[in-house]
């Protein structure tokens, strides 16, 4: 008699010893017509069937085995709280992400755009692809940057905690970088520098597209995680939600005369 298979397998043993119990893994093994007529012929088809025969209470744990691995292997689509907010925080209903949403973010971003300051939060679902956790600051000029806080996470709700507004230094650092800001276009360009600020290290060149589709590209300061940004990255700013499509970053120069 087979026995039934063992608390500690993994899903695929259980799914081989479920299949193993139809015969498919004995006819895998026995290829030849032969070789199966020979080995099912007269006096032996009781000695496999005995062989084959499970008892009901394993054959319902096996069942239900199979039944479990098959959910594990479908899973659960992700919930996180879902809302966008001006402040440090906002508070919205727990909704079910799509499938390839596979993380809960947190964004607090602190925005400064032609000279108009907000704070604003957003929570939702992401892909882990385009979703890391920490500290960016960004500078296209004194009245254009941005600086935020995200927070990534991967169970149900996990985003529902606030996260700390991010810290806003504008304390200039001694770098400098090409600056230019445009819509309706991919890149833009200019002779124009900007100051960095805090522990902005970096010269970053930045495209996406703005909540209406409304696409843009900017040039300015950033910190060097900022440069890792992903593909689908969220920004929140005032009533608007950007998304960034693509960031590349050189090292910041030093201002003229002031070169090690």
């Amino acid at each position: 008699m087979l026995d039934a298979p063992r608390a500690t397998e993994t899903c695929p043993q259980i799914l081989h010893h479920f299949f193993l119990t139809l015969g498919v893994g004995w006819v895998q093994t026995h290829p030849s017509s032969a070789s199966y007529k020979k080995s099912w012929g007269p006096g032996t088809a009781g000695t496999h069937s005995s062989n084959m025969r499970l008892s009901t209470k394993s054959q319902t744990f096996l069942l239900a085995s199979v039944l479990l691995c098959t959910l594990l292997g479908l899973g659960y689509p992700l919930s996180c709280e879902v809302c966008t907010g001006s402040g440090p925080t906002c508070s919205g209903n727990v909704q079910t992400c799509d499938p390839d949403q596979d993380s809960c973010v947190v964004i607090v971003a602190h925005t400064n755009r032609k000279g108009h300051q907000s704070l604003n939060t957003y929570k939702g679902c992401m892909k882990s692809s385009a979703c890391s956790s920490g500290f960016v600051s960004i500078t296209m000029d004194p009245e254009n940057y941005m600086v935020s806080n995200t927070r990534c996470c991967q169970s149900d709700a996990c985003n529902h905690d606030p996260l700390p507004a991010p810290e806003n230094n504008r304390t200039e650092n001694g770098l400098q970088c090409p600056t230019c800001i445009t819509y309706f276009k991919e890149t833009c360009s200019s002779t124009k520098k900007v100051l960095c600020v805090g522990q902005e290290s970096h010269c970053i060149t930045c495209a996406g597209k703005v909540q209406t589709g409304v696409i843009f590209a900017t040039r300015g300061c950033a910190t060097e995680n900022a440069c890792h940004t992903k593909p689908g990255t969220l920004v929140p700013a005032a009533s608007r939600i950007y998304t960034i499509t693509q960031a590349n970053c050189l090292p910041g120069p030093q201002p003229s005369g002031k070169a090690k």
